[in-house]
């Protein structure tokens, strides 16, 4: 008998890798929630509509739910910080709750933003200390899965790129419009380091953790899944400029940081917990991001 998994936030950018992840699989029946861009046999609900929940949810009856969903813009949640919430904690506590009356696990998918970024690299069992609101909701999404459910799972994850529809889709893949764009001088943060995470790799994780976890109930609790190349958002740049045979002297590193909300300066995450369960999938940037990107040329 097949596995069912529930994918929520299933037509973004993570979601869409997680489904894609899922589907490729034949022992695993998938459903995937999705909203504003619901399409092929993606089923339209309002995660933040309680009673919509509990339907999708008794309706399918998932074995695990993959929890995707979110506002991820940094900068929206400083200015209109009540809708981004209900999007991460209200839908959080109603999936969660919808998966535990019928017995379902939780992943819930969040962020090195929870941490401040002054001693990396974290552990799964350091304390957050968020900078910014949207670092905020996703500890108080962390704590809401956990909460429901102590067995239920979190992976937190670094800034990501991937298959993308538009280059405004991904922090990473943004940076190629300004790389483009030779005939205006720009900066380019070379301050905060990063580590730019593929979304294949990560549904990779999620989905061999869900296969572990239909065998153990060990697998609960708090992961981290990352790439290990620490670079900054120039580094990024040069490398599609690189990568594409681009000029690159219209791009001025900046020592300053990045504007809007703060970020953290260094928040690299220690990912042995994902390891030691012989979980590894890392692309390296410069094949991932000419694959991403090559059709945007």
């Amino acid at each position: 008998m097949s596995k069912r998994v529930m994918i929520t936030g299933a037509s973004g950018l993570l979601g869409r890798a997680i489904y894609r992840e899922f589907k490729s699989d034949s022992s695993w029946d998938v459903c995937g929630l999705a909203f504003s861009r619901t399409s092929g046999d993606l089923i339209k609900v309002n995660i933040t509509d309680e009673e919509a929940v509990k339907d999708a949810v008794q309706k399918f009856k998932p074995e695990v739910v993959i929890h995707s969903a979110a506002e991820k813009n940094v900068d929206v949640f400083e200015k209109d910080p009540e809708t981004a919430r209900k999007k991460n904690i209200l839908a959080t506590r109603y999936i969660c709750q919808a998966a535990e009356q019928i017995g379902a696990w939780v992943v819930f998918i969040s962020t090195d933003y929870v941490f401040d970024g002054t001693s990396p690299p974290y552990k799964v069992t350091d304390a957050p200390n968020p900078l910014n609101l949207y670092g905020e909701s996703k500890v108080e999404g962390e704590k809401i899965t956990l909460e429901v459910n102590r067995d239920n799972c979190v992976l937190r994850v670094p800034i990501l790129y991937g298959d993308i529809e538009r280059l405004d889709e991904s922090a990473v893949t943004v940076l190629f419009l300004k790389v483009k764009d030779t005939s205006n001088q720009t900066k380019m943060c070379d301050l905060q380091r990063r580590f730019p995470t593929h979304c294949k790799d990560v549904a990779f994780v999620l989905r061999e953790l869900a296969e572990r976890r239909t065998k153990s109930k060990d697998v609960a609790g708090i992961y981290h899944w990352s790439n290990d190349e620490n670079v900054t958002k120039y580094d990024m740049a040069a490398t599609m400029a690189e990568s594409f045979n681009l000029p690159f002297d219209h791009i001025l590193a900046d020592k300053s940081g990045s504007g809007g909300a703060k970020r953290p300066q260094n928040a690299q995450m220690d990912c042995s917990r994902v390891e030691q369960l012989g979980i590894v999938k890392r692309t390296p940037f410069k094949q991932g991001i000419v694959d991403v990107l090559k059709q945007f040329v």
